[in-house]
């Protein structure tokens, strides 16, 4: 171990850019890791699933400033800053009445000061990593050195290298994955295609609010899905019928997954009679909770045989309460960091789902979870035994070294790695995708290595098993 002089006193006020960060404490296992760490160096960044916006790539216009890049798109950022008492508005945060009058570089500012409330927090880490990275910071960020810091980021966005196409290939990202609604019309996707540019920018296929009662949205966007598709949804075979014509679409350009945000895990498997009847009710508007429910549960088994035609990949995040804060949600809208993971259960909620399709060879439906309790007792051994079924990562708020540590220790005992899938970054925030993929890595390169160092699997099993999490089981699970 580092004497303190030298790893940790002279670390005040720097930033925390440590080479061995995250590979442990112990030498034996720092050493291996690191091996393991550097024999995937030069793999590029697989990002299956995350909320990045298309239209960046799709202009390749330069990002404006700080705040528009770092504050406004991350709500990982702002709900810590929130519950400090920090508004959202004085952080550049929009407002569903428009775009926030706050001076960016005051907003940055505050950002600054506050810039201690992420200590031990993975947000921390990834910032620094940005900072460090790719803007040449060495000095933390504080209220001390904030304008420096607003200027120099500033400034360096305006250049020709900061372009979002341009940073894209700088982070050796070999394909990124969007997600946009069911009447999305893609119009930033196909940009990006007749731009002539190479970097692989794809879309999933979320179909949340037209299959949610309960979405604000609902029947406006059923009435959008029903012009774009030209079925009248008058009927639950219409409604079948439109999902799979905007699904097609989805996959001509590029889609190779879906992805579907339900409350919980819960599946149904109704007769053609009983889902027509369930729909009508739907249709009519004001459905109750358990109607409501009812049909996202039966959408999903649909979703899953729709993946069995079209060869989508299935993504299911339950799980989470969202928009726990009212306030917020009617100021500011969805996604503005008040969602709260909640209890799931998957034994008895995915089973008539995996009754119909959880057998079936080259279906992939991939499961993630807010609730780590489920890991060891119901998700590994699920997906130790369907062949349909992978587990995803360590998941939004577990998405940070403790969590990801947690999930192989309790996953893979029963499920082993070969059933999951890698990792997936799962953000808005562009410029974080190196840092969350490195972290990930170390996390990965030091559990390997503590197995290996335990006897359990080899050394050269270690390698290969490095290069699978990494590379192979991703693009694998996903299609890429």
């Amino acid at each position: 171990m580092r004497g303190d002089s030298e790893g940790f006193m002279s670390s005040k006020g720097k930033l925390l850019h440590h080479p061995e960060r995250l590979l442990g404490s112990v030498q034996s296992v720092i050493e291996l890791a690191r091996a393991l760490l550097d024999s995937v160096s030069h793999l590029p960044i697989l990002s299956p699933h995350g909320h990045t916006d298309p239209a960046w790539f799709a202009t390749n216009e330069n990002f404006a400033n700080a705040t528009e890049l770092f504050l406004a798109p991350d709500h990982y950022l702002y709900r810590m800053l929130y519950s400090q008492g920090v508004s959202l508005d004085a952080l550049g945060v929009g407002s569903m009445s428009g775009p926030s009058s706050t001076d960016p570089e005051a907003s940055w500012a505050l950002f600054a000061q506050n810039y201690h409330l992420f200590r031990g927090t993975p947000s921390r880490q990834w910032m620094d990593h940005v900072f460090y990275e790719i803007f040449g910071f060495e000095e933390l960020l504080s209220g001390d050195n904030h304008s420096n810091y607003y200027q120099v980021i500033t400034k360096a966005l305006a250049q020709d290298d900061f372009k979002p196409r341009s940073l894209f290939e700088r982070f050796g990202i070999e394909v990124l994955a969007t997600t946009e609604g069911a009447v999305d019309q893609l119009e930033a996707h196909q940009s990006i295609k007749d731009s002539g540019w190479k970097g692989r920018v794809i879309s999933a296929y979320r179909p949340d609010s037209v299959v949610d009662p309960q979405h604000e949205f609902f029947s406006k966007d059923l009435r959008l899905m029903s012009d774009l598709t030209g079925e009248s949804l008058g009927d639950f075979t219409s409604y079948l019928r439109a999902h799979q014509i905007r699904r097609q679409y989805f996959i001509n350009m590029g889609a190779t997954s879906t992805d579907h945000g339900h409350p919980s895990a819960a599946t149904l498997n109704l007769s053609a009679a009983e889902a027509e009847a369930l729909y009508q009710r739907v249709l009519k508007g004001n459905v109750n909770a358990i109607d409501a429910e009812a049909f996202r549960a039966q959408m999903l088994t649909e979703m899953a045989r729709m993946s069995l035609d079209d060869g989508l990949v299935m993504q299911i995040h339950p799980g989470a309460y969202r928009n726990h804060n009212r306030s917020i949600f009617d100021s500011f809208g969805r996604d503005k960091g008040a969602d709260v993971p909640s209890a799931t259960e998957y034994v008895r909620n995915l089973k008539p789902l995996l009754d119909e399709v959880g057998n079936a060879a080259g279906l992939t439906i991939i499961v993630f979870t807010l609730d780590e309790t489920n890991y060891a007792r119901e998700l590994a051994p699920l997906a130790g035994h369907y062949p349909a079924l992978k587990l995803g990562p360590a998941w939004w708020f577990h998405d940070c070294p403790e969590g990801m540590w947690r999930f192989r220790e309790q996953v893979t005992p029963v499920a082993g790695f070969y059933n999951t899938v890698g990792f997936n970054d799962d953000t808005r925030a562009f410029l974080s995708i190196p840092a969350r993929h490195d972290m990930a890595r170390r996390i990965d390169a030091r559990y390997l290595a503590s197995l290996v160092c335990d006897h359990r699997i080899n050394l050269n099993e270690g390698f290969e098993l490095m290069k699978a999490l990494t590379y192979d089981l991703p693009k694998s699970a996903y299609k890429l």
